[in-house]
């Protein structure tokens, strides 16, 4: 069998909760929904680390934060991190990324200089960072886009999304095959706007607010200035009128990934080409009277992971086992049949994706730009202990919005002992900085 081609359509702070077929989305997904049923659906994938930087470097080369150097937003990958792009190159894909970078440190919009694409051919139209709305080619086509000022709006060409699903479409027209193409949304990331009709396609009186909006006892790390995220600010029609924003941005890039499959069938190459659909980190949109992203609550670790390849991947198949993002590039080059280069850090979770049962550990560990953030998800718990602050254990099924923190539970303390023994034997294996501080969790956790 021919090597498959490879797409991977990435977005920026999009929740798990947004693709409809998870089953409790405002927003119907109706492309997401389709990759779901002719494909797999990971309904426990989580990030690492809740921050575009330091996810998108996990996602991309297989290593923690600390490992591949992009540990907190705006630094660059170490420069010989051995990313998917350059192990694919090296096996002869043609590769290629437009969108939103955000590994290249500080430049804003920052149209990354090939030498700096990491295993990306063709990167004329990545950029390092920015949620511009609106972009435009200059007249000549060899001069790098224009982005517009926050708060201008593009058209259905012009529009971010609509803009790099044209350029997309573009690149790949052009492709040789075996090709491995990543478009990277910076929606629904705010600013919370977008083009009509999507701007209003969904009322907000329709938005349902969550059920832990005005949640009073939260713990010491959590509110202003908590552990990196934004408190909510009171308004709950300005938090209506933003998700039913932000439903747009999402219904927006579901109708461009449709289009993409849509090309893909035309060319006669959708079952011959592997698409994923992911996010870098989910928004906590009033959880816990939060908005914006990091901190510790799960709803910014859980994101959508959908995978497609009918050649390999059953479809309708829905995963519970709990997979991270650092676990994606050894799972995705060991499905296509490849090596992966060493270094990563990540498990090999490719058995699950073609149906099959395999000897694998539940577990995805959460990793914090400073450093002070251990935590361990698994299919029934999360723990997580915050450096100076109160420890959080909720149970994952009984208590989904986590409200109840059960660390003091005697009933768990033998849950709490075993977790927390593997938070501390991940953290020593990956020679993590938490470590420092983790190790006092070894004697007994009253410390807290």
């Amino acid at each position: 069998m021919p090597q498959p081609n490879l797409l991977i359509v990435h977005t920026d702070q999009q929740p798990w909760w947004t693709v409809s077929a998870c089953g409790r989305s405002p927003v119907e997904t109706p492309n997401q929904d389709r990759l779901a049923r002719e494909g797999a659906l990971l309904r426990n994938f989580f990030t690492n680390s809740a921050v575009c930087t330091p996810s998108r470097g996990c996602f991309l080369t297989g290593r923690y934060p600390h490992s591949h150097g992009a540990y907190t937003n705006n630094l660059c990958l170490n420069p010989d991190e051995v990313t998917l792009a350059e192990v694919l190159r090296r096996a002869g894909y043609a590769t290629s990324y437009v969108g939103k970078w955000h590994l290249d440190g500080t430049p804003r919009p920052g149209w990354v200089h090939p030498d700096r694409a990491m295993g990306f051919e063709d990167a004329r139209f990545m950029f390092n960072r920015g949620h511009w709305q609106k972009i435009e080619d200059m007249p000549m086509g060899d001069v790098q886009p224009v982005v517009h000022p926050y708060g201008v709006i593009g058209d259905e060409h012009t529009y971010t999304t609509d803009y790099l699903t044209d350029k997309t479409l573009e690149v790949l027209k052009a492709a040789r095959r075996p090709f491995f193409h990543m478009v990277s949304y910076p929606d629904p990331h705010d600013p919370a706007d977008v083009r009509e009709p999507y701007h209003s396609m969904f009322d907000p009186d329709d938005m349902p607010l969550p059920s832990t909006l005005h949640q009073e006892d939260l713990p010491d790390w959590a509110g202003f200035g908590g552990f990196g995220t934004r408190p909510w600010n009171g308004n709950e029609d300005a938090l209506r009128r933003r998700m039913a924003l932000f439903c747009g941005e999402v219904r927006c890039i579901d109708d461009s990934l449709g289009r993409i499959l849509a090309w893909l069938e035309e060319a006669g190459i959708l079952d011959e080409t592997i698409v994923v659909f992911t996010s870098d980190h989910g928004d906590y949109m009033g959880e816990h009277g939060m908005t914006g992203k990091n901190a510790v609550y799960e709803p910014v670790y859980r994101v959508p992971m959908l995978v497609r390849w009918p050649a390999a991947v059953p479809a309708g198949l829905a995963l519970d086992d709990v997979v991270s993002t650092v676990d994606f590039q050894p799972t995705l080059l060991r499905l296509m049949g490849l090596e992966p280069c060493g270094r990563e850090q990540g498990h090999d979770a490719s058995a699950l994706l073609r149906g099959e049962r395999c000897d694998w550990t539940d577990e995805a560990h959460q990793h914090h730009n400073t450093h002070r953030l251990a935590g361990i998800f698994t299919r029934e718990w999360h723990l997580a202990y915050v450096q100076g602050g109160q420890p959080v254990l909720f149970d994952r099924v009984a208590d989904p919005d986590q409200v109840t923190n059960r660390f003091r539970d005697p009933e768990c303390a033998g849950v709490v002992r075993e977790l927390t023994d593997r938070i501390l034997r991940h953290h020593r294996e990956v020679g993590s900085p938490a470590c420092e501080w983790l190790e006092g969790l070894s004697g007994r956790m009253s410390v807290f």
